[in-house]
């Protein structure tokens, strides 16, 4: 059996330091390959759209063209990266803002190495993930906001309920499709369509919710469950 080929991963900080220990610590896992480093926001961006890397990390306390800056830039211009946010902010705000701007995980740079690099393939390998420290905070946060919008799951269909669960347990379009043996274009159908009916931006806050309303693994209607 061929096996797969390592990740490509860029790393987008201004931080020579951080950035030389990332790069130590990617060289550990033999599922990840650096491709690239960026100082900034803006080299970041360019050089993402001529690397296409598999995973980018990205600071969001850079001069210039800031984190959330460059993430939507990297979002706008389509490209199909993992994005992951390393950071030393914990504040509810930046959290909030990266998850609704795109970012595919949020980890705080204060975490030992080892936890690091494994949350790091874990997204790689499709999860979303955030630092254990902020799942509270963010539950609270859009906890808060439900009470205010009356969010609940009864205008979703059974599938879009299926789905919710999959996304709970952190599962990427490629891993929904793939449990629930449907297309992957109709998993982002099923999908923008949640997202619409439950007023979340993003799909890893409906993922913390759905978390928080103990949704995770309850596929419901169809016999399947993530």
């Amino acid at each position: 059996m061929k096996a797969l080929s390592p990740s490509s991963v860029l790393i987008i900080d201004d931080h020579p330091l951080f950035r030389k220990g990332v790069s130590q610590l990617l060289a550990l896992n033999n599922e990840l390959h650096l491709i690239g480093e960026a100082s900034s926001g803006e080299e970041g961006l360019e050089m993402a759209k001529g690397l296409e890397p598999d995973m980018i990390l990205l600071d969001l306390n850079m001069k210039g063209m800031n984190g959330i800056d460059t993430l939507r830039a990297l979002r706008e211009a389509d490209l199909a990266a993992r994005i992951l946010i390393l950071t030393v902010s914990d504040a509810a705000d930046d959290l909030i803002a990266a998850i609704r701007a795109g970012a595919d995980g949020y980890l705080l740079k204060d975490m030992e190495p080892e936890e690091l690099l494994e949350r790091i393939v874990e997204a790689q390998r499709g999860r979303i993930v955030i630092s254990e420290s902020l799942n509270g905070l963010l539950a609270r946060s859009l906890r808060e906001e439900t009470q205010a919008a009356e969010r609940s799951i009864t205008p979703l269909t059974d599938r879009e309920r299926d789905i919710l669960g999959c996304l709970a347990n952190g599962l990427s379009n490629k891993l929904i499709a793939r449990e629930l043996n449907i297309a992957e274009g109709t998993v982002k159908v099923h999908i923008k369509n949640l997202l619409k009916k439950l007023k979340f931006r993003s799909r890893l806050e409906a993922a913390v919710w759905a978390i928080d309303q103990n949704l995770r693994q309850q596929g419901t209607g169809h016999g399947t469950r993530c």
